[in-house]
């Protein structure tokens, strides 16, 4: 029988069986000899071993089809990066951070921007200037008032998609907006999850419809990414890219060199203010960080 993992808590793992529920799973000794750990977002072969109670063994785990360091995840489709419009307004910086993590790990990104309903039609213009360039779909909701939901839901149907965000910027509304039908079955894994004393959190997956699931993951703001350098960091910059070859200098930073495309692209308002002074702020990051 093959399934989803959707959530893995102190050694149980909860797989999600399209029709038949969710599991309670042990992953096989097997695994461990490997050196591999199931994670969130795998699919998985498992033996049933108990009907009535729903419990198993996880037997293989399927080829994955990418793995995310932080959150460490597998097989996502899509990042939705939701933020606020207005009240809180956005913060660009913590934004780059994530669409950064995303590009570098070669994962698509929409980004939506809830509670447009409290923004006026300039800031909402804004919003879409800056990020124009940035090689992400750009959507705009407001959870109050269903608007935008439909076309969010187009764009995730049959992915997994991981939502990311600070906090209060409507992520459980939307959620809730987009999966009323399945709180049965999340209903059903915090059943099962309450036998424990778990209170961590963890990723989690809510299967919204057939194939298409929601990874609701802890906030991973922080800006690390093993072997990830100050010179990666352009390449991740998609308005920067096709302008680099023009640079004078190879591996040019885009910073203090001289005839620099990137730069002469800012002064002709091809490149958003806002993306590049973010750019520089993380490439000091970068510069700066200790290496251990």
């Amino acid at each position: 029988m093959q399934g989803k993992i959707v959530k893995g808590i102190s050694g149980f793992y909860y797989v999600h069986v399209a029709e038949s529920g969710i599991y309670e799973c042990k992953a096989k000794g097997i695994f461990r000899n490997k050196k591999i750990k199931p994670l969130v977002g795998d699919n998985v072969e498992i033996v049933v071993l108990d009907e009535t109670e729903k419990l198993g063994n996880i037997t293989e785990i399927l080829p994955r089809k990418n793995e995310l360091i932080r959150p460490a995840v597998s097989n996502i489709d899509l990042a939705l990066l939701i933020f606020a419009a207005a009240k809180p307004k956005p913060n660009f910086n913590l934004l780059d951070r994530f669409l950064i993590m995303m590009q570098y790990q070669d994962v698509p990104v929409t980004i939506c921007f809830n509670k447009k309903d409290l923004a006026s039609d300039e800031e909402l213009a804004e919003l879409e200037e800056v990020y124009a360039g940035c090689g992400s779909r750009v959507l705009f909701t407001s959870a109050k008032q269903g608007e935008g939901i439909e076309e969010l839901r187009t764009e995730l149907r049959g992915k997994t998609a991981a939502v990311a965000g600070p906090s209060g910027v409507g992520k459980s509304s939307l959620i809730n907006l987009l999966q009323p039908e399945a709180s049965m079955e999340t209903g059903a894994i915090s059943k099962k999850i309450e036998r424990g004393k778990h209170t961590t959190r963890h990723s989690e997956i809510i299967p919204v419809e057939d194939g298409t699931y929601i990874m609701d993951t802890p906030g991973f703001s922080s800006l690390y990414i093993p072997g990830f350098e100050k010179e990666n960091l352009a390449d991740c910059y998609p308005e920067f890219i096709p302008l680099a070859p023009y640079c004078r200098f190879a591996g040019c930073s885009h910073i203090s060199e001289p005839d620099c495309r990137v730069k002469q692209a800012l002064e002709e308002g091809k490149i958003h203010p806002v993306r590049y002074e973010n750019y520089k702020l993380l490439y000091e990051e970068l510069k700066n960080q200790k290496k251990y």
